[in-house]
């Protein structure tokens, strides 16, 4: 949120530059109570398209805000947008994502279409880089958001960097994968992300236990 207070704090101070204020007193402190998101998806939408609080927006082709059931029990979260997600405008629909709808359809035995699929960023990373610390920090409100306003029983976090930012816990993935991890409203599993299955085969049989756990959780 403080990135976000930040980004605020700044574009007030340039709305008053270009009014043509060259001195102006202290700006009057904003508060994180009074930055407020909209309380419906369609709204926040159309906040995050138009965002700019970041460098990724300058490279981006377009935002990737998240699909899936409005109403899901299950949300998946990822790190971030990759060239086909860029180029689509949606979530996991590379090769990446094929692997996680075969993992969805064919361990949980439901549609993918019944589950809520979103990421910790909205804008693909140049080469498909980690996201830094301030891009995740800036964009993760808007995620908190999508979850306050699906009220998902059950997140399921694609890799470190999900997991990362949804719990500011900077355990390893490998040793807390599997793990159920409660929080107010909902809880949390962690597992592999599906570009590291793909890279690492080996750890198909791992991320397949985790989604056993999901399915039970069911």
């Amino acid at each position: 949120m403080k990135n976000l207070y930040n980004a605020l704090m700044l574009k007030k101070l340039l709305s008053l530059k270009e009014l043509g204020f060259n001195y102006v007193e202290p700006v009057q402190e904003f508060k994180d109570d009074n930055i407020s998101l909209p309380n419906d998806l369609n709204s926040l939408y159309q906040i995050v398209l138009n965002c700019h609080l970041c460098e990724l927006s300058k490279t981006r082709q377009n935002v990737v805000f998240g699909e899936g059931n409005v109403n899901a029990d299950i949300m998946f979260v990822g790190e971030g947008p990759g060239a086909s997600e860029d180029a689509q405008g949606r979530p996991f629909v590379g090769r990446a994502g094929e692997l996680l709808t075969k993992m969805i359809e064919n361990v949980l035995y439901i549609p993918r279409s019944q589950v809520y699929i979103a990421n910790i960023v909205k804008c693909r990373p140049p080469q498909n880089r980690t996201p830094l610390p301030k891009e995740a920090l800036t964009c993760r409100p808007y995620l908190f958001k999508q979850i306050e306003l699906i009220k998902p029983r059950l997140i399921v976090a694609l890799g470190s960097t999900a997991y990362r930012y949804l719990t500011d816990d900077t355990t390893p993935i490998s040793r807390v994968r599997g793990h159920i991890i409660q929080k107010e409203n909902y809880k949390i599993i962690p597992t592999y992300h599906p570009s590291y299955l793909l890279r690492n085969p080996s750890a198909k049989k791992e991320a397949y236990a985790d989604m056993l756990k999901v399915k039970s959780f069911l």
